[in-house]
């Protein structure tokens, strides 16, 4: 079979210098590739997928779709909150190719797109590593209508591989924080900066973040929003939530039962000072006269279910795991420990979030009390729950001062102002009314991005057949 490249092969957009660095980065990644390769076999230990579909990593990607929209979602966050947009997609028509970069990221895709995957409308594969001839080889093999990128994507070999093979190149729910882009302009001539002019069109989650686009050149920035606000809550993750909150004797369940507290997508650097917290917690809802306080612990990451088990078991704290003591419905085992002698629920899942966040009061976000930004806060704002993070939300610029703004939000700057802050919560039913009030205005405004995102596609993606 012979392989051919769009015809409409399009002259560099960047600068001089930018095009130096692009020849010398890709240098480098050639030169580093035995390393990178090295590191996918040994990650591949704990997840297989890893060792897996490595032609796909080069460009070699067999499909049957005919002039699909590629939408590359690199891992499996991005992918959930992209997931609203590829069904709009679809919807109207087109097949979609979804890549992906990580192993959750592909799972989740063959998880919420199964039936598509099945009729032949959508297909899933890892994208190319940042080698200029994979990237074109993966443009020739699946001849794209259009790329999407979502969120923030700087891969510079894939972007101006895409756009030199004449692929019309957008991003979507695109965030560009106050964070990077000081640092972009900063950092080798502003070479990253620069990369984004590689897009020819970014739809933007607000004005804030639109304007730093255009400020390095992006050719067509449009606001429409989040597509995260129009993901629906799994109603089978919240019905298994509330199935379990009467016999667990859960306050969110019944009068006078114990109070939850959630701890979401915790990351390395966090587990001891929320363990910390979770101590003064406890302290402060005793000597209320509450029942004692029930931990739902979820970390980010599956490599570290094992040890944070441990560092829970080590702080004195009775655990639960999902994966060994609930079945695949959400329910006990009939061999689980009874609820009332466990301190903990450890969330050992993937893609039960609102499962864990339907059993909680109050949800405290992780990746804010290191300097990371902040995880996703619309998953427990979607549930109307009372949602607290720590001093770095950069990551979440949006919606976070939107929502800090509006109420439903809640910043503190170290672990004992939360702790006191959870106390409070947990022993007010006034207090909880209260930090929810705002919530369904505040959803209200800020649903329809995918509504939105579809009439500025519509148009850019008509005659690109």
């Amino acid at each position: 079979m012979t392989l051919a490249l769009p015809s409409s092969v399009r002259p560099s957009p960047f600068r001089w210098q930018t095009r130096v660095l692009l020849v010398l980065y890709g240098l480098a990644w050639h030169l580093m590739l035995p390393v990178f390769l090295l590191f996918l076999w040994r990650r591949g230990r704990k997840e297989p997928l890893y060792r897996r579909h490595w032609g796909e990593r080069f460009g070699r990607v067999d499909t049957a779709l005919q002039r699909p929209v590629w939408v590359h979602s690199a891992s499996m966050g991005e992918l959930r909150g992209a997931a609203p947009l590829i069904r709009a997609l679809l919807a109207a028509g087109y097949p979609v190719l979804v890549s992906t970069l990580t192993p959750a990221g592909r799972t989740a895709a063959h998880t919420l797109f199964a039936e598509d995957m099945a009729a032949g409308r959508l297909q899933v594969c890892f994208v190319p590593l940042e080698l200029g001839w994979a990237v074109r080889r993966f443009v020739a093999h699946t001849r794209p209508r259009a790329a999407l990128m979502t969120e923030i994507d700087t891969w510079p070999v894939l972007l101006a591989g895409i756009r030199r093979c004449g692929v019309p190149l957008g991003m979507a729910n695109a965030q560009y924080p106050r964070k990077s882009i000081e640092r972009d302009r900063r950092v080798a001539w502003g070479f990253r900066a620069d990369i984004f002019r590689a897009y020819e069109l970014v739809m933007c989650k607000s004005e804030t973040h639109a304007q730093r686009f255009r400020d390095v050149g992006c050719e067509r920035v449009e606001v429409v929003g989040e597509t995260r606000f129009d993901l629906p809550p799994n109603p089978a993750h919240l019905a298994a939530g509330q199935a379990l909150l009467a016999p667990w004797q859960l306050a969110t369940g019944v009068v006078g039962g114990r109070p939850v507290l959630c701890f979401a997508s915790a990351i390395v650097g966090e587990d001891e000072p929320f363990i910390d917290a979770i101590s003064q917690v406890r302290q402060g809802v005793a000597a209320a006269g509450l029942p004692p306080l029930l931990v739902v612990y979820v970390p980010r990451s599956p490599q570290r279910f094992d040890a944070v088990a441990e560092l829970l078991g080590a702080a004195g704290l009775r655990v639960s795991r999902r994966s060994r003591d609930l079945d695949a419905a959400l329910q006990p085992n009939a061999d689980s420990p009874d609820m009332a002698t466990v301190d903990v629920l450890l969330g050992d899942s993937l893609g039960e979030m609102y499962f864990y966040l339907a059993l909680s009061q109050v949800v405290v976000v992780g990746a804010s009390f290191v300097p990371m930004g902040a995880h996703n806060v619309i998953e427990p704002l979607a549930l109307r729950k009372p949602v607290m993070v720590g001093p770095s939300i950069w990551g979440i610029e949006y919606p976070g001062v939107e929502a800090l703004e509006a109420g439903v939000l809640q910043q503190h700057m170290d672990i004992p102002g939360l702790s006191r802050a959870l106390v409070d919560l947990l022993t007010s039913p006034e207090r909880q009314a209260l930090a929810t009030a705002g919530a369904e205005a505040f959803y209200a405004e800020h649903g329809g991005s995918t509504r939105r995102h579809m009439a500025v596609l519509g148009p850019w993606l008509e005659g690109r057949a």
